[in-house]
C-alpha cells in the first residue's frame, strides 16, 4: 500500500486537520457527498475533513482497492443512530500527497444527516467561514 494511503487510514477519522492537512497536496480537488462544487486548496479540505472526522462515529475501512496513483478505500460509519457506507476515490499526484479525493455515500438519509450536522459545525468555526467565502 501507498504510505500516503496508508496514512490515510490512521488519521482520517481523527478529526485532527493538523494530521490531515500534511497528506493533501497544496491544491488538492474535494468533492464531497453533501456539497455541489469542488473545494480547493490543502487547508479548507483539511478543515472540512476534520469537521466530518468529528461527526463520523464508529468509522472503518472495510476495503482498500488500488495501485500506483488511484486507490478507492470503501468505509462504514454511523452518522447519529444512522448507518452509513461510501468509497473515497482517492488520486494521488507525482509528490505522494492526495492531489483529488471524491466522496461517494448512500444511503440519501445518512447524507442528508451529514450535511445538517457539518452545516451545525462550519458556521461556527471562523477558519471554515474564511474559506466559504473564497468559493462565492
Amino acid at each position: 500500500m501507498h504510505p500516503t494511503i496508508q496514512r490515510m487510514t490512521e488519521i482520517v477519522a481523527s478529526g485532527d486537520d493538523s494530521k490531515i492537512v500534511m497528506i493533501l497536496a497544496d491544491d488538492v480537488q474535494f468533492m464531497p457527498p453533501t456539497y455541489y462544487k469542488t473545494w480547493v486548496g490543502a487547508e479548507p479540505v483539511a478543515a472540512i475533513l476534520g469537521h466530518v472526522g468529528q461527526i463520523f462515529q464508529e468509522f472503518e475501512y472495510r476495503r482498500i482497492m488500488g495501485e500506483g496513483n488511484d486507490w478507492a478505500l470503501e468505509f462504514e460509519c454511523k452518522i447519529g443512530e444512522l448507518d452509513a457506507v461510501g468509497v473515497d476515490l482517492i488520486t494521488l499526484g507525482t509528490d505522494g500527497k492526495i492531489a483529488k479525493f471524491e466522496v461517494v455515500m448512500r444511503p440519501y438519509k445518512s447524507i442528508g444527516a451529514l450535511r445538517e450536522a457539518m452545516n451545525a459545525r462550519v458556521m461556527k468555526d471562523a477558519r471554515f467561514l474564511k474559506f466559504k467565502d473564497a468559493l462565492s
